[in-house]
């Protein structure tokens, strides 16, 4: 796991339009990297408005917001336009950023391994510095707890 105050690992991915986007493309302002299994599951939804519902907040503070997740672009997509979600989602179909993030995890459900994303939020300053790492996140009432932390 990427440790605060460290420098946030650079990276090319594309967004739910194909687009090709990098991290570096944000800089200058702050960003919330949030990274989450799956697009249109109970949890990753929920996390997912509530972002939604508070991204006046965001915008009026010139925070950038970022979903990744190893879902393609096309799911991003339908996912964005089905909640209306106003920022971008990155695919990350080979977990390369998951992986340089620390975030592609071995889990375990019902008695099975596997691995996949371990929902984690990274609050990126506008130099490019980790400032805040949030791990183990429970979606619900995530938002404001990252809004709480940004307004410190």
């Amino acid at each position: 796991m990427i440790e605060e105050k460290s420098a946030a690992p650079d990276f090319s991915l594309l967004d739910q339009d194909g687009v090709e986007r990098t991290l570096s493309e944000y800089r200058g302002k702050p960003v919330v990297l949030y990274f989450y299994p799956k697009d249109d599951t109970p949890g990753c939804t929920t996390e997912a408005c509530e972002f939604r519902d508070d991204y006046d907040e965001y915008r009026k503070a010139g925070v950038t917001v970022l979903g990744v997740s190893p879902d393609s672009p096309k799911s991003h997509a339908k996912f964005k336009a089905k909640y209306n979600l106003p920022f971008t989602l990155l695919a990350d179909e080979e977990h390369a950023v998951c992986d340089a993030y620390g975030v592609w995890v071995l889990k375990k459900m019902y008695g099975r391994e596997y691995y996949g994303v371990a929902r984690t939020t990274f609050v990126i300053d506008a130099d490019g510095v980790i400032r805040k790492v949030f791990e183990k996140v429970t979606p619900k009432g995530h938002s404001a707890e990252i809004l709480a932390a940004l307004a410190v």
